[in-house]
């Protein structure tokens, strides 16, 4: 492989490109879905290319291939090159990249089972017995479970040195149960919405979610919000579950730290951000409590891995520091822009794409209270849990959230259910009203993989750690 790299790097060397790099990626991937008591859908699939960046004039230019042969790698690197001369003609700056160390090795992330050698129908099986426990329940009308399994190896290498090879495997699953009376649709999940819950892990992460064990509840719950009263219009404090803060954390904290964004070189599709430069080390983004990191390195993240598609090492890079905002998601090109070296947050989703800045593991660093610690603390609130829909404006300023189901709050006890909840705020007034955050103990690192940016639209495996936390008087309900 490194004896290809090389061929490629130097004909982009002789056709005239100052930097160049490249990837030849291998993936492969499993899913299954489960509906009723039947196989509803099953895939794989495996893919292998390669793509070629490269800096001539000033200017980027990329193309990529299916094919990993010699002659195509020649073929491929002068079609960069064409592609760069002729943005050179239309550009306002130079690219200019930050420093980077030439990194050079082979890395591999930890499982303990391989998901790809677990037998199919052990899987298959898994999924139809939690389906049947939640098609039992009465009221459960749509039973549904999902499993995917992704492996991929990707080789990196550029002009400046770096040779770096990288296998990683990633596991997820979850299940839902659909309650429908008189026209009225009410859902659950486990362990959480929008197919369940990921991570950099093998087969052994999704036995320890024992979905068995938790489908009754999840049915149960379903059919209760059937009956449940509509959430009340009213302003009192929230307290969030982890998967629902884990969706706040990504779309009014993520993806604004996004530097490309800030520059407006990545509007198009999901818009800016709010968090101009100027803001930097002097803006309150929350409370005194709020501790966010962009953190790549913490074990069995999605959002995890050793170095990025720039070559760039994985790091830890603080976001809010005690409330207050203080850095970005950045690439080599934007963080030579700031004068920075790069926080190493580029990646492709695949060898066909081109490096974009995307989120690692944006996390939220745990307290030390305790979930029913802030249930006896809270007056007047709601506790609501796991994600039903969002909407967030361009500069991810105002944003409205719903989830699946909510619980009053009075006087230290969880009360009524409500379904439909809904909240609404600005995100630094939002998080300005955070007051109290679980500890380690609650604290869990959930999984994301369809974090979509740029055209074509690449999807990314994120990760957030977030542990509960309550927020203060928050608007809640449809505000007449």
């Amino acid at each position: 492989m490194k004896e290809s790299t090389e061929r490629i790097l130097q004909k982009a060397r002789d056709l005239g490109a100052s930097y160049a790099d490249v990837r030849i990626v291998r993936g492969e991937s499993e899913s299954i879905e489960v509906k009723n008591g039947n196989v509803d859908a099953l895939a794989s699939s495996t893919n292998r290319g390669f793509g070629v960046r490269v800096i001539v004039d000033g200017a980027w230019g990329f193309a990529s291939s299916f094919t990993v042969t010699d002659e195509e790698g020649d073929r491929v690197a002068t079609e960069a090159v064409r592609v760069a001369r002729a943005s050179a003609r239309l550009k306002k700056e130079n690219v200019e990249l930050a420093p980077v160390e030439p990194a050079e090795g082979r890395f591999e992330s930890a499982w303990k089972v391989d998901p790809f050698e677990v037998p199919l129908e052990e899987k298959i099986g898994l999924l139809l017995d939690a389906d049947k426990i939640v098609r039992q329940q009465p009221g459960i009308k749509i039973s549904q479970g999902s499993m995917n399994f992704w492996r991929t190896e990707d080789t990196f290498a550029s002009t400046e040195g770096s040779y770096v090879e990288q296998v990683k495997i990633e596991s997820g699953a979850g299940i839902e149960a659909t309650a429908i009376e008189e026209g009225e649709i009410q859902k659950r999940s486990y362990p959480a919405s929008l197919g369940g819950d990921f991570a950099t892990l093998g087969y052994e992460f999704i036995e320890d979610m024992d979905l068995t064990a938790h489908a009754e509840q999840m049915a149960k719950e379903a059919a209760e919000l059937l009956r449940a009263e509509q959430c009340p219009s009213d302003v009192r404090d929230l307290v969030l579950d982890g998967s629902m803060l884990a969706l706040q954390v990504h779309e009014s904290c993520g993806h604004p730290i996004e530097l490309d964004r800030v520059f407006g070189m990545e509007s198009s599709y999901a818009g800016t951000s709010f968090l101009t430069t100027d803001k930097l080390d002097n803006f309150r983004y929350g409370s005194d409590i709020v501790n966010i990191v962009a953190d790549a390195t913490v074990p069995g993240g999605l959002g995890s891995f050793f170095y990025d598609d720039e070559g760039a090492p994985a790091q830890c890079v603080d976001i809010i520091k005690d409330g207050m905002f203080s850095g970005y998601l950045t690439s080599r090109e934007t963080a030579a822009k700031m004068g920075w070296r790069s926080g190493g947050a580029m990646r492709a989703d695949g060898w066909n794409r081109i490096p974009l800045i995307r989120m690692t593991n944006i996390n939220l660093l745990p307290r030390d209270w305790r979930l029913d610690e802030i249930i006896k603390d809270t007056k007047k609130g709601i506790y609501a849990s796991m994600v039903s829909s969002w909407s967030i404006d361009d500069k991810r300023l105002n944003f409205q959230f719903g989830t699946e189901a909510a619980w009053e709050i009075v006087d230290g006890a969880l009360g009524r259910m409500f379904k439909n909840p809904t909240y609404t705020g600005i995100t630094y007034e939002f998080w300005g009203g955070c007051d109290a955050i679980c500890g380690e103990d609650e604290w869990h690192l959930w999984g994301v993989p369809n974090c979509g940016k740029g055209e074509p639209m690449q999807t990314m495996h994120v990760g957030h750690g977030v542990a509960p936390a309550r927020f203060r008087n928050v608007r809640i309900g449809v505000m007449e």
